[in-house]
């Protein structure tokens, strides 16, 4: 049973059918999916939550699909835990990383969204699944319609990471590198997608592909014992993500599912592409397009379709928003590696780096429950820290060059 009402635009609140459509003919803004919360109430509850297998789906209900899901079976539920090293480096009593490096099938968050994604365009009669990437998100399309048995069409700018680019390819779909940056490419696909009768996960679905992204947070606060933490900093390429932890929050404080709201949310970007940050930091609703100049590739999005969106979570929330440079970034996955043994890519060290400054800052107190988002895997971007590692020890094999080679270690 569904418990989606329709969609409704953000901005005039015009209200529109279940349909493949994302933006309001009217004023142009931006559609969401409108739930029927005084039934969801009735049939949901914490007791049967925990009772079901450890997957995104066990939130069914709040998330936008009409029959049974069909993608993303074993995605979800990525592991929280208590950060004791890295909590003891930062000089805080209590920090959480919730590690969605690890969502299967290909490493990221972007896990969570495609199966809801896929899950609805099958529902909609599409044979041919489609997006505009920066890496993760190709990756997650091009894997699920593998196992789905769908078309896949992947465009993605032609400077992306090599490692991003066979992580798509091994799949076999149709992968299209576009001369250009992601807005380029993401202007491109939207003409495509009124051409052709393709699904786009972040155009014509983006609506019900964006809901996915609440199951981080359902996890998170259940996770904490169904509580919620005083802090969550979450990495913004397009926007979206923080949106809808912010709106994944307020559902399970309306459903009863935590006894209070008083979590702030924090936006983190890269100094080279941080037109979010940079409205917050100027208390401005205007979102000012940047060309994205920064090894964070997954973030490097000049001109975010939801970042007036993102400030405005940040505003209600109490939150705040910190960039960092590529060498902040270099440090911040080098410093989480060392200290709890996570490899995340480059936009993990973004989020791990502007959570270091908002606690030097004192935005964040030390005293006070911290999440940190880490949104993918550190495999998938090791070119960004291959020159800033040290390299192995090369010896003979015996014994006598082995002790040559420690005397110089322990120098």
């Amino acid at each position: 049973m569904s418990y989606v009402k329709g969609l409704k635009c953000r901005e005039c609140g015009r209200e529109y059918p279940k349909n493949p459509i994302y933006v309001c003919e009217f004023c142009f803004g931006p559609l969401e999916v409108v739930y029927d919360y005084d039934a969801i109430k009735k049939v949901i509850s914490k007791e049967n939550i925990s009772s079901r297998p450890k997957n995104l789906w066990r939130y069914r209900e709040l998330l936008p699909i009409d029959g049974e899901p069909s993608s993303g079976l074993n995605s979800g539920f990525s592991p929280l835990f208590k950060a004791e090293r890295l909590g003891k480096e930062l000089g805080v009593k209590e920090l959480y990383i919730k590690d969605d490096s690890t969502v299967h099938p290909t490493l990221s968050f972007k896990d969570r969204v495609v199966a809801v994604a896929l899950t609805k365009a099958k529902e909609f009669g599409f044979d041919t699944v489609a997006c505009a990437s920066t890496g993760n998100l190709a990756n997650s399309v091009a894997a699920q319609a593998a196992a789905s048995g769908l078309k896949g069409f992947i465009f993605i700018p032609s400077n992306l990471e090599s490692s991003k680019v066979i992580g798509s390819l091994i799949y076999g779909p149709n992968v299209i590198a576009v001369d250009g940056n992601y807005d380029e490419v993401n202007r491109l696909c939207s003409e495509i997608a009124n051409r052709y009768n393709w699904a786009f996960v972040n155009i014509n679905i983006r609506p019900f592909y964006a809901e996915g992204s609440k199951t981080q947070v359902y996890e998170i606060l259940e996770q904490l014992g169904w509580k919620a933490p005083k802090h969550i900093i979450v990495p913004c390429a397009g926007g979206s993500l923080i949106t809808k932890i912010w709106k994944g929050l307020k559902e399970f404080y309306s459903l009863g599912f935590i006894d209070e709201m008083k979590t702030r949310v924090y936006a983190a970007q890269a100094e080279g592409c941080s037109p979010i940050v940079t409205a917050i930091k100027e208390n401005s609703e205007i979102i000012k397009p940047v060309k994205p100049v920064t090894i964070a590739k997954s973030l490097a999005i000049g001109n975010p379709a939801d970042g007036y969106y993102a400030v405005k979570t940040t505003k209600e929330s109490g939150g705040y928003g910190e960039s960092s440079t590529d060498e902040e970034i270099i440090q911040a996955i080098k410093l989480l590696a060392g200290t709890e043994g996570i490899f995340t890519e480059t936009a993990g060290g973004v989020t791990l780096s502007a959570t270091k400054k908002l606690i030097e800052s004192g935005r964040i107190p030390k005293d006070e429950s911290i999440v940190i988002c880490i949104t993918g895997n550190g495999l998938k971007t090791q070119e960004a820290v291959a020159e800033h590692i040290n390299r192995p020890y090369r010896i003979k094999p015996n014994m006598g060059s082995f002790e040559e080679c420690l005397k110089k270690i322990s120098r």
